[in-house]
């Protein structure tokens, strides 16, 4: 049975990344909870900034979930277990992992897919705001997390390689969404971090022609050096509409992008909705998509796939390396995330834990 080795001594506080309300985010010390039986203390090396946290640090917001109390942030998180769970479950002590976020739940008993637990009415999710009392994140240095969101990472795969797991899931459930994209002509509106993933799991997936588009030259570079055959500026309408792609991916969370997106799609084409669309009515080209026959389908979070995406990642097949543009330890967070809310400047950043 996996227990904590008696000479380990567990840590009681641990510098975190606490948000606390708009435009109030500190590096301070938190309490490092005692461990469940089928919780493991995980010592986090590399986080990288999500969106959501870029909203709850600007806005105290995230959509709909509001900052109501101090809050830990981070959910792409990767490190190794330093205490493994009393009950024998999951990674033994010094194993590498990767953390899947998310605790599915029944909520109000609204109804779902039984095999699809992402859209679980009750399902929570690290630093997330979303109920009270918060769900806190993992930008801690000592994490304690439960063992059934560990997956262990291979020989092949270094921690720094793993820190683009989660968002590289969000991708690959997407595409997912799209069905067999082999051979397709796809376009991709907004090629930030989740654009730019999504382009790489494209290339894996083999599609046969892959067109970015977004507003700054540095993304569109990014996206180039991943698989993009071309690149187009956000505001060239007309270029866009010509792209007649057979599966077009939104990944920039505005309706100008949605937009852009209906109006790039073939006929009878698929349009994958990912970038999240602020609360409440969005304007839409709904009759285009009528008259075009086109299957409009979101997608949110991801399942299993985050298995697929660490066996990728250590096989080499996905390539994601030019995604991550900067580093930096978890003392300048809050240039970290001056950097990172900079869509023109920067990919994905890293907050590094040591």
């Amino acid at each position: 049975m996996n227990s904590i080795p008696t000479e380990i001594v567990l840590p009681t506080e641990s510098l975190g990344v606490v948000a606390h309300a708009a435009g109030d985010m500190r590096v301070e010390h938190v309490a490092v909870p005692a461990p469940a039986a089928d919780e493991a203390v995980v010592e986090i090396a590399y986080g990288g900034v999500c969106g959501s946290d870029l909203h709850y640090w600007q806005h105290g917001a995230a959509g709909e979930s509001i900052l109501r109390a101090p809050m830990l942030l981070g959910h792409e998180v990767v490190g190794t277990v330093v205490a493994s769970a009393r009950d024998g479950s999951g990674p033994a002590t010094g194993t590498r992992v990767a953390v899947h976020p998310a605790t599915p739940g029944p909520g109000d008993g609204a109804r779902f897919p039984a095999d699809r637990p992402n859209l679980s009415p009750g399902c929570t999710y690290l630093g997330s705001a979303a109920r009270v009392p918060h769900t806190d994140g993992a930008f801690v240095r000592y994490a304690v997390l439960p063992t059934r969101m560990l997956r262990a990472l291979p020989d092949s795969l270094s921690l720094r390689g793993a820190a683009l797991v989660e968002p590289a899931s969000v991708a690959w459930h997407a595409v997912s969404r799209a069905g067999n994209v082999r051979g397709a002509r796809v376009l991709v509106v907004g090629s930030g971090p989740i654009g730019a993933l999504v382009i790489a799991v494209l290339r894996r997936a083999g599609a046969a022609e892959i067109v970015a588009v977004d507003m700054f030259e540095k993304p569109l570079a990014i996206a180039r050096e991943l698989g993009a055959a071309r690149t187009l500026h956000a505001t060239d309408a007309a270029a866009i509409a010509a792209v007649e792609a057979d599966v077009v991916f939104e990944t920039s969370g505005n309706h100008r992008g949605l937009a852009s997106a209906v109006r790039g799609a073939a006929r009878g084409g698929r349009v994958v909705m990912v970038g999240l669309l602020p609360s409440g009515e969005q304007p839409a080209l709904i009759s285009l998509a009528i008259t075009r026959e086109l299957e409009l389908v979101g997608s949110f979070r991801f399942n299993d796939e985050i298995d697929e995406v660490i066996a990728a990642l250590a096989d080499g097949s996905l390539f994601v390396d030019p995604v991550i543009t900067h580093e930096f330890p978890m003392a300048d967070a809050l240039e970290a995330f001056t950097v990172a809310v900079d869509a023109g400047a920067s990919g994905k950043v890293l907050l590094r834990f040591d």
